[in-house]
């Protein structure tokens, strides 16, 4: 099954016509197309409701954090940072989900200063009201377990998973703000005190550059909340490879490096890693996951569309243009270029491999192409969603957090998966 969201492919053909040939420049490119086709859909789906299910009730509308000005918890550009927050109900008013929205990273001040005049880095720009669906959904039929939560989507806008530090700021007249962590920090107190500090039950969750945030603060989440409660998280496509490129080139070690030596992000990582490897590598979730206590769930595709346009075959990899259908369609591999993306999958799954013994964990690694299942409706829950031995992507993370059953699902290799969602980029 290949669909093919309108704003999403406008958004790809800007980027592809307009991103210079470097991996750093194109890597923001992708991530400002990410940020434009969730907001071009919300907005469409805003004005738009013919399917019987949504409401004017499921937009919620931005709230700046007013006490970030106190502690200085800014955007990249010195603005306030913002949520959307969405009240619980009946059984479910004592429960809580966070999403930590995703969208790339910026490694040098010339890709921070691009980011900071979008709302990947500032909230001026951010869309003031948004639809919550897949996971954020409060209807039962698309988000069966968590529907009633209080559910809040966490806006990013520093460019360093909510890891960045001021002491990495520069002081040369440089406009630029590192505050990650301080950002994560505030959010989570104005959370406590809005009845976050009484949870019953929480989530911690993200997608992509969230979903990384999701490994790096997974245990901090927990420590803050009562001992009584039941406090889980998961990441959505955060799962991260260091895998060489298709020249053997390690184009994602080193714009890591970039990252985490521009924004200070080692300081948010476990001591445990950076007691024994540099620690720039600790921003692997392989690593991360390593010390984290917190039960934790993975939903990741081996196939990661992201992943392989960005760390198997980079721009400045093919050269000849070799790879370029392949990487925006699956189907328009050949079984040369199929070959090397079944090796990526196997390296995946390696790197999981020790995860996967972990009792409390659980996991749901499908085989299509695409990046981030769980804010779609399509993908996260539905009648047409991604299949696993007949189990949707909500209802094994749902049989994971509620110990219905053991949740470590793994897919067949690519293609003989007929349920999956696989995005094909090159339609216009």
């Amino acid at each position: 099954m290949a669909t093919n969201p309108d704003p999403w492919l406008r958004a790809l053909t800007w980027w592809r016509k307009g991103a210079k040939r470097d991996w750093a420049t194109a890597t923001v490119g992708f991530t400002i197309i990410i940020f434009i086709f969730i907001a071009f859909t919300l907005f469409s789906d805003s004005r738009n409701y013919t399917d019987g299910v949504h409401s004017t009730d499921d937009l919620v509308p931005l709230t700046l954090l007013q006490r970030a000005q106190a502690t200085g918890a800014f955007c990249l550009d010195g603005s306030l940072p913002g949520y959307h927050f969405q009240e619980g109900f009946g059984s479910g008013s004592a429960n809580w989900l966070l999403h930590l929205e995703g969208g790339g990273w910026c490694n040098s001040i010339q890709n921070c200063n691009a980011r900071k005049g979008t709302a990947l880095g500032s909230s001026k720009y951010m869309s003031r009201v948004v639809q919550f669906d897949g996971i954020l959904s409060r209807h039962p039929s698309q988000n069966p377990d968590f529907y009633n939560w209080n559910r809040v989507k966490i806006r990013y806008c520093d460019g360093a998973s909510f890891a960045g530090h001021p002491e990495s700021e520069f002081k040369n007249g440089t406009e630029l703000f590192f505050r990650g962590q301080l950002i994560w920090e505030a959010i989570m107190n104005e959370l406590l005190s809005l009845g976050l500090s009484k949870a019953k039950q929480a989530l911690l969750t993200g997608c992509s550059a969230g979903g990384l945030a999701t490994f790096i603060h997974c245990d901090d989440f927990r420590d803050h909340l009562p001992k009584d409660a039941t406090v889980k998280c998961f990441t959505d496509a955060g799962f991260f490879l260091d895998e060489p490129d298709v020249l053997g080139n390690r184009t994602i070690l080193a714009f890591y490096h970039d990252v985490v030596k521009l924004q200070g992000v080692a300081k948010s990582f476990h001591k445990n890693c950076v007691g024994i490897m540099e620690p720039f590598k600790c921003i692997f979730p392989e690593e991360i996951i390593k010390n984290v206590r917190t039960p934790f769930f993975i939903v990741n595709s081996a196939y990661d569309s992201w992943q392989i346009q960005n760390i198997l075959v980079p721009v400045e990899s093919d050269p000849q243009g070799y790879w370029s259908s392949c990487k925006l369609s699956i189907q328009k591999c050949d079984s040369t270029q199929i070959q090397i993306l079944q090796g990526f999958r196997d390296s995946m799954l390696k790197a999981l491999s020790m995860f996967q013994k972990n009792k409390e964990g659980g996991m749901f690694i499908n085989s299509c192409f695409v990046h981030c299942q769980t804010l779609m409706n399509e993908t996260w829950h539905s009648p047409n969603s991604p299949r696993i031995n007949n189990k949707t992507i909500a209802g094994s993370v749902g049989d994971w957090y509620f110990n219905r059953e053991v949740s470590k699902l793994i897919d067949c290799p690519y293609p003989c998966n007929p349920t999956c969602y696989n995005m094909d980029y090159t339609r216009a």
